[in-house]
């Protein structure tokens, strides 16, 4: 039973993990990276698709993307995409290729960027928390119907607060990692 609700635990924190992860992935440090265009949908004969279904994304440099649409006449409704999504690029197209340089961020730009990311990661967090608070809570109802004892309880509840700290520290370790990546110039 205990062990049905930590691996339950564990694995709905580690789903946090990989959520705050996407969501830092979007936050744009500058530099360029395929995963920038993961949520730009290309309108693709009437329905909307994402981008990496109908075109090849690579990095040509350190400030530049490079989109090739597998289909010529899809050039237009790819830049037009990438024009509409919210993250301010303006891509050049030259024939079939699109090129999309990253304007370089502002000092004021990469401290709201910081500020995102710190809301992001205290979002993360209290969401460990509640998955604690719902592990815990389980221990307790155990405890009430007596299918467990209050060492038993004590005990679980001592590990689900071990492995609460272990995914906080990780969601600082990222939070860490893409601060300094984003005050970098």
């Amino acid at each position: 039973m205990i062990e049905e609700i930590l691996d339950d635990a564990n694995s709905r924190m580690s789903k946090t993990i990989e959520a705050f992860k996407q969501a830092l992935s979007k936050i744009r440090t500058g530099r360029a990276h395929p995963s920038l265009l993961d949520h730009v949908k290309v309108d693709y004969y009437g329905s909307d698709v994402p981008l990496s279904q109908v075109a090849n994304i690579n990095v040509e440099d350190s400030r530049t993307l490079v989109v090739n649409p597998w289909e010529k006449q899809m050039v237009q409704a790819v830049e037009k995409a990438i024009m509409k999504s919210d993250l301010g690029l303006n891509p050049n197209t030259a024939g079939t290729v699109i090129r999309i340089p990253m304007p370089p961020l502002t000092e004021e730009r990469r401290r709201d960027m910081v500020k995102i990311v710190r809301n992001e990661a205290e979002g993360a967090r209290v969401a460990i928390r509640n998955i604690r608070r719902d592990a815990n809570s389980d221990f307790k109802e155990l405890l009430k119907e007596k299918e467990i004892s209050e060492d038993d309880e004590r005990r679980a509840s001592d590990r689900v607060q071990k492995l609460t700290d272990q995914y906080v520290n990780e969601v600082e370790k990222l939070v860490e990692v893409k601060e300094a990546e984003l005050m970098e110039i």
